[in-house]
């Protein structure tokens, strides 16, 4: 067990060097600091305008407050899930390297999850910003001394994780598929935003949608985050207003165990075709 251990974080201390290597060296580091400022502004200027238009400018509801927020802790989800899954096609078909990656002495489930703490690290500093910008700029209600920070950190960590074991079923996914589904992270998320309550509240969705975002650990992770940021504002709104903090947090913890585990399953059956088939040295990228 303690060989185990000690692998398995050898693999992922690694991963997670190399993943930054990958992320930040394609240019110098003013012009890299520069790309991590401007992208994420630029990003929740789309939906600031959309929202100025709509309501008139009414940056002073606490509903702006409830979609800004949102969608800033949202930006975790395509990061970490799409840097996971990610990984499997930047191994396989540009570096082509996947095949020994397989017959080193690595864990591999951790390796995959190393190479998306450099988009960990890359979005943390994207939240950053966006909140700051609108701290500032929007005058969103966040004040430091009132934030439940216990609540806040123990959300996100627990989000982290249910967001890796997400993104670890999607790289078993991306082992059984060609190159041409590179998007395959980025749809997922694209989809989930939609169910998560994480820029408008489940009750303007049908009432027969509405289930799917209730199944969702992200709904009850985003609403733990806001609420531990902006208190009465995030409990303000219906859909979740009946649970208190404690509930949230059960609920999120046993989704978040219900996925983790259906995703090590998926993982390893998905491993298990990949070898079978052939498909762990294949490069499609013709």
């Amino acid at each position: 067990m303690s060989t185990a251990l000690r692998q398995a974080f050898r693999s992922l201390r690694t991963a997670a060097w190399l993943g930054w290597q990958i992320e930040s060296n394609w240019t110098d580091p003013f012009l890299f600091a520069v790309y991590s400022i401007i992208k994420p502004i630029s990003g929740a200027a789309i939906l600031v305008v959309m929202y100025g238009v709509v309501t008139q400018g009414a940056f002073q509801e606490p509903i702006f407050a409830y979609i800004y927020l949102g969608n800033a802790f949202y930006i975790y989800v395509g990061a970490v899930m799409t840097g996971i899954s990610w990984a499997v096609i930047d191994d396989r078909e540009h570096y082509k390297t996947l095949k020994y990656m397989y017959i080193a002495p690595i864990r591999i489930p951790f390796y995959l999850a190393g190479r998306g703490v450099a988009r960990f690290i890359t979005a943390t500093v994207s939240v950053f910003i966006t909140i700051l910008a609108g701290v500032i700029f929007l005058h969103l209600p966040l004040d430091l001394a009132l934030v439940d920070w216990p609540t806040f950190l123990a959300a996100l960590a627990v989000g982290v994780v249910m967001l890796a074991a997400m993104g670890l079923l999607l790289a078993g996914v991306t082992l059984l598929t060609a190159h041409h589904v590179w998007f395959l992270g980025e749809a997922v998320a694209g989809s989930l935003y939609l169910f998560s309550g994480a820029v408008f509240p489940l009750e303007v969705l049908p009432v027969w949608l509405r289930p799917v975002g209730f199944a969702m650990p992200l709904t009850y992770w985003l609403e733990l985050l806001r609420r531990s940021l902006v208190g009465q504002v995030a409990q303000a709104f219906p859909t979740l207003s009946g649970l208190s903090n404690q509930q949230l947090f059960a609920i999120l913890i046993g989704l978040a165990l219900i996925f983790s585990a259906l995703s090590i399953v998926a993982f390893r059956w998905c491993e298990a075709q990949a070898r079978q088939r052939g498909l762990i040295d294949m490069v499609t990228n013709y």
